[in-house]
């Protein structure tokens, strides 16, 4: 029987959980206005906009986490607004992982919610309309319902997405026992200890817990398509 996780492997991937947790209520919280915003807007300003959000997808971890660090550092401008507030630099702590996996995960929440809310149409929001209700009103009443199956997708995605995370939390973080060290970086300093039988415990329950995600992912499918059929 192979030896049990070590307590370092457990306090990874508790911090893991936590730090994907505190992620996806703020990028919910974030990406729901925002996508929200892209799916009605004929601004100009759209396309630059959405570029933005989605350039995560296609820049370098490393070099995402890289100018990150820069600018929570000492000498860059978050680092010294938070400096002047008293907080210090968020750089190689969990509050600068959180900064960074939000910003990482946010096409992760944005894209399927937008695209929830571009499938409603228009029509429920005129019909709310009609009946006297507020713009305000009719997002949460109307809009928000009816884009559920995107919410839930852009949930399981952006927790996934952070779960997962290595180039930006190792940049941004580094990789210190109990502060900053999740299951991605603890894999890695198993496997750089020729540690195999911790690493195999981390690795295959990232493989049964990315076989779970997309099994939900591909059971909230059906019901994203029959809410906008």
């Amino acid at each position: 029987m192979p030896p049990l996780p070590s307590i370092h492997l457990l306090t990874a991937v508790s911090l893991t959980l936590q730090l994907a947790a505190v992620t996806t209520v703020i990028l919910l919280v974030l990406a729901t206005p925002l996508a929200w915003w892209l799916s009605q807007t004929g601004s100009r300003w759209r396309a630059p906009i959405s570029a933005l959000v989605t350039l995560p997808l296609v820049l370098p971890p490393s070099v995402l986490g890289f100018y990150l660090l820069v600018a929570m550092g000492p000498l860059g401008p978050l680092g010294q607004l938070t400096q002047a507030l008293g907080w210090g630099v968020l750089s190689f702590t969990f509050s600068g992982l959180v900064i960074g996996s939000v910003i990482f995960s946010l096409p992760f929440a944005v894209q399927p919610i937008e695209q929830a809310f571009t499938a409603m149409g228009s029509r429920p929001m005129e019909v709310a309309a009609t009946l006297r209700a507020s713009p305000l009103d009719a997002f949460f009443t109307v809009a928000l319902p009816l884009a559920r199956p995107g919410l839930l997708m852009a949930t399981v995605l952006s927790f996934a997405h952070t779960v997962g995370e290595f180039g930006v939390v190792l940049m941004i973080g580094g990789n210190i026992p109990g502060k900053t060290q999740v299951i991605s970086t603890e894999l890695y300093s198993h496997v750089e200890a020729m540690d195999y039988v911790q690493a195999h415990w981390l690795a295959g329950g990232m493989v049964v817990f990315s076989f779970v995600v997309l099994l939900l992912l591909s059971l909230l499918q059906p019901r994203a398509k029959a809410n906008t059929a």
